[in-house]
């Protein structure tokens, strides 16, 4: 079963990602809702984690925080990461894919992005035949 961590301080952001990842195939994941990077952060040390979809502006831990903490940890940096954010900025979209973001999406989420996301990213993992499988 995927792990699947929906990092948002919004209750209903967090379930509105959920539900899109529920419609595009993903129903049977588990879902580790945390409402800020640094809830989120703790529950990928202590359970892991297939995938991490996180909103860009929380509290206690932003979005770009999270994610570098993730790349530079050893343990957790080939979790893809997937940035929601409610503002249009690309090139602050470009300064979070260089920090190791697979790809960045405006609120509201639609289940055809995150198809699209994660139709990439199971091709990648495919072509690397690391083991690891969507």
């Amino acid at each position: 079963m995927k792990k699947i961590v929906v990092a948002d301080d919004s209750t209903t952001a967090r379930m509105f990602v959920i539900r899109c990842l529920e419609i595009i195939g993903l129903s049977g994941a588990e879902f580790l809702p945390a409402a800020n990077g640094k809830e989120a952060l703790e529950l990928m040390k202590k359970d892991g984690a297939d995938l991490l979809v996180t909103d860009l502006n929380m509290p206690e831990m932003d979005g770009a925080t999270l994610l570098k903490k993730i790349k530079a940890s050893l343990k957790l940096n080939e979790i893809p990461v997937v940035v929601v954010t409610s503002g249009s900025n690309p090139a602050k979209n470009e300064e979070l894919k260089k920090l190791g973001a697979h790809a960045v999406l405006e609120k509201p989420v639609s289940p055809a992005a995150l198809l699209e996301v994660l139709d990439f990213l199971i091709h990648t993992e495919e072509k690397t035949n690391d083991g690891s499988a969507w």
